[in-house]
């Protein structure tokens, strides 16, 4: 397989999701200790190796598998030594990225993900190169529109007990729980019998952020789906999810989201 990348224009302001490039390749020697600054798909189509990231160790990697890499995250993947493997991959970025990584959709603790030999995952990928054929218009608007699948074909997927995690991840599924009532890093941690900063230190290298950010990241992406889907008032939305400061809380939503509630609410809102 000889290596075919075709790159799409840069996101474009306000886009939801945007893919940003789609490429095979035959890999023959380990990708070491890299730092991707938007997130990546790679699909193993043939030959087997190890995946290695601070959240999840090394990972085996047996053909076909789908891996998961988020921005910011440093890895190291590839087939074992003296062999090589068939990948295919994209990239992509935009706010409803950043939503499935804070709402657990993409594990950095789970960036690997074994398909069965009747997974529809790797026809997506065939219709994400097709896309890429098109004109980059209509080619950059399907390929966005097949990654969401791609995200939930290959949840579905997942093995079963991917959802359920292991007890060291009970702390992050009850923050995500709890994540619009006030958040207490010490008394939350003793719950869990574990400090503070191993509390820290797990939500860090699950999430990529601490855990007061990653609080905030989920109030906000209720914010939005609050904006989006109802009449309330912002001030009673910035209460709803757990903002005692209106104008706090339009500061905050403005510094992540680059647009105040109003407008978000003026580009998404569904009667």
């Amino acid at each position: 397989m000889t290596r075919s990348a075709i790159s799409y224009r840069p996101p474009r302001p306000g886009a939801l999701l945007s893919v940003l490039e789609v490429g095979q390749q035959t890999v023959r020697s380990m990708i070491d200790r890299r730092t991707l600054k938007v997130f990546a798909a790679v699909l193993v189509e043939s030959g087997g190796g190890t995946l290695e990231t601070a959240p999840s160790g090394v990972q085996a990697v047996a053909a076909p598998s789908l891996l998961w890499l988020v921005p910011g995250l440093r890895h190291s993947y590839g087939p074992r030594p003296g062999t090589a493997w068939d990948e295919r991959w994209i990239l992509f970025t935009g706010r409803l990225a950043d939503e499935w990584l804070t709402g657990g959709l993409l594990t950095p603790a789970a960036p690997v993900v074994a398909l069965r030999d009747s997974s529809e995952v790797p026809r997506l990928f065939a219709e994400l190169h097709a896309a890429a054929a098109m004109n980059a218009q209509a080619g950059d608007a399907l390929a966005a529109g097949i990654v969401p699948y791609l995200v939930a074909r290959a949840r579905i997927e997942a093995p079963r007990d991917a959802d359920q995690g292991t007890p060291g991840d009970a702390p992050i599924r009850t923050l995500r729980q709890e994540a619009l009532q006030p958040l207490d890093l010490a008394a939350f941690a003793a719950r869990f019998g574990i400090s503070p900063a191993t509390l820290r230190r797990r939500v860090l290298a699950a999430t990529g952020v601490p855990p007061k950010v990653f609080q905030l990241r989920l109030r906000i992406d209720r914010a939005k789906e609050l904006l989006a889907t109802s009449d309330r008032p912002i001030g009673q939305i910035a209460t709803d999810v757990g903002f005692e400061d209106s104008f706090y809380f339009a500061r905050l939503f403005l510094q992540r989201e680059k647009c105040t509630p109003t407008e978000f609410r003026q580009r998404h809102y569904r009667r």
